[in-house]
């Protein structure tokens, strides 16, 4: 059938929109009508689809709808890291924190360059419902490995330190978080250090 489909599209797209196609049998179609219906059959079946409509679904708060189509991207295409990591994200917003970080750490397995997915793991580990401040830590350390200008970074492992009772090893963190132009963290070091 997919074969069958991508020849059609491919014969297609030789003649110009709106002229007639003439067929062996005698059968003449319209390729304008033929081209308008057969992209949404085969787009039915591609991990852009289900990636692209992923995203939208998600930009428009629908992170169920965004998860689901994420989940049938991955099954079509399982070593893209941006599946893992956008599917990660939609989990965090739903409050799903460990499926974050597993789609977060998949998306790494993958990609291991992938700084947003070791400063989101930081960022969820250090909330209270996981409270992992040693592991958050470990994560924006590798986010800073990577990037040492990633202003998040340094503002997670300042806020895991903190958890800690590090609060000079935070300061610290947050100062450089605030020269890197982060202004959360600049105003923390004015109140807290």
């Amino acid at each position: 059938m997919k074969k069958r489909t991508a020849f059609i599209g491919a014969i297609l797209s030789l003649i110009p929109l709106g002229q007639p196609l003439l067929i062996k049998t005698g059968m003449v179609l319209s390729s304008s009508a033929v081209m308008l219906s057969l992209p949404e059959k085969v787009n039915a079946e591609s991990y852009d689809f289900y990636f692209d409509r992923a995203y939208e679904k998600a930009e428009k708060g629908d992170h169920y709808g965004a998860i689901s189509d994420y989940t049938k991207a991955i099954e079509l295409y399982p070593n893209d890291p941006n599946a893992y990591y956008n599917r990660g994200i939609s989990k965090d917003e739903l409050k799903d924190y460990y499926g974050a970080v597993s789609d977060y750490k998949k998306a790494i397995e993958i990609d291991p360059q992938i700084v947003e997915a070791y400063n989101n793991i930081a960022y969820v580990m250090r909330n209270k419902e996981i409270n992992d401040n040693y592991g958050a830590i470990f994560y924006a350390t590798k986010a800073i490995e990577i990037n040492p200008n990633h202003s998040n970074a340094y503002l997670n492992r300042g806020v895991a330190k903190e958890n800690l009772g590090d609060m000079k090893g935070a300061c610290d963190d947050w100062r450089k978080a605030s020269s890197l132009g982060n202004e959360n963290t600049a105003k923390w070091v004015r109140i807290q250090c």
